[in-house]
């Protein structure tokens, strides 16, 4: 489980370097917990979207 959680960490710090949410000699993003990472990259992410805070598009 310890091993799994570190690998998703990982994946989300860089993702978030490649965004260019972080720096990649950020110091502070290595210290960061996963769920922190987590909600970081999901508030980027909608940010982000092109349906901004809405979400999808849904037809009636």
């Amino acid at each position: 489980m310890r091993k799994n959680d570190e690998k998703k960490r990982q994946k989300l710090i860089n993702k978030l370097i490649f965004l260019n949410v972080y720096n990649k000699e950020d110091q502070q993003l290595n210290n960061l917990p996963l769920s922190k990472l987590e909600s970081e990259y999901k508030r980027f992410k909608l940010q982000n979207h092109p349906h901004g805070e809405f979400g999808s598009i849904q037809w009636v």
